[in-house]
């Protein structure tokens, strides 16, 4: 009774922040309702026996990629009035896709009670002798190992493209120089100085920082500006 009284909360509070997710105009709110999204996602885990997948759902999405996008959002100067002018624009494309995916998933639903049974015929029984996190590894690394990797490499194309799109050349950037810094030589950066005792480094003419054009003191600024200004007619003796 519990159980099922908890899976009702944690699906409605699911779709409901998943709702809010697409309709808050706000995106940081946006992205405060996707991480209430994930928790929810994560209590439906638990009950379901998965606690590996609801803790690393909570640690790593969670953690760190909602936190992500919220800096993200935060940083980012969206422009939002250029974001609603092509929703408007792409409203029509939108629509269409929505209603595929609506038609696909009420279909899967309605042949998911005739698919159960046969495929609960084809499963082995749950070893006892294994955890929760044991069994999904040996899974994941033996049966499906190569849709494991298909997808890493998915992710890293992924990633490829978002810095190849945002990577942004400036002229005045510092690079770094990987030949130049291996093939420098001792003597380019060290210099060994024989310093007798009591003897300074300025007599060594040695000089930290490098040598720079002497400032003049505050006195020889303030006389340089007053011989620069004309001359004050009521000051003469005469006047």
């Amino acid at each position: 009774m519990l159980a099922s009284a908890l899976f009702w909360v944690f699906a409605i509070l699911l779709i409901v922040s998943a709702a809010l997710v697409i309709s808050a105009r706000n995106p940081v709110h946006a992205v405060l309702f996707l991480i209430l999204g994930f928790f929810n996602a994560a209590g439906l885990f638990l009950l379901a026996g998965a606690e590996f997948l609801a803790m690393i759902l909570v640690v790593v999405y969670v953690g760190a990629v909602a936190v992500l996008f919220l800096f993200v959002v935060m940083m980012l100067d969206v422009s939002f009035t250029q974001v609603r002018e092509g929703l408007q624009r792409y409203a029509p494309v939108g629509t269409a896709i929505g209603i595929v995916l609506l038609v696909e998933l009420v279909m899967t639903l309605g042949g998911l009670g005739a698919a159960m049974p046969q495929a609960a015929a084809g499963l082995t029984a749950t070893p006892t002798h294994l955890s929760n996190t044991t069994a999904l590894g040996l899974l994941l690394y033996t049966h499906y190992v190569l849709a494991f990797q298909l997808s890493g490499l998915v992710l890293l194309v992924a990633m490829i493209g978002a810095i190849v799109l945002t990577l942004r050349e400036k002229p005045r950037a510092r690079r770094q120089s990987v030949a130049r810094q291996t093939s420098r030589e001792v003597a380019d950066t060290l210099q060994l100085v024989n310093v007798r005792p009591g003897q300074s480094i300025a007599e060594l003419g040695v000089l930290r920082p490098l040598e720079t054009p002497p400032i003049p003191s505050i006195p020889d600024l303030i006389g340089a500006t007053a011989s620069a200004l004309p001359a004050d007619p009521t000051r003469d003796g005469s006047a």
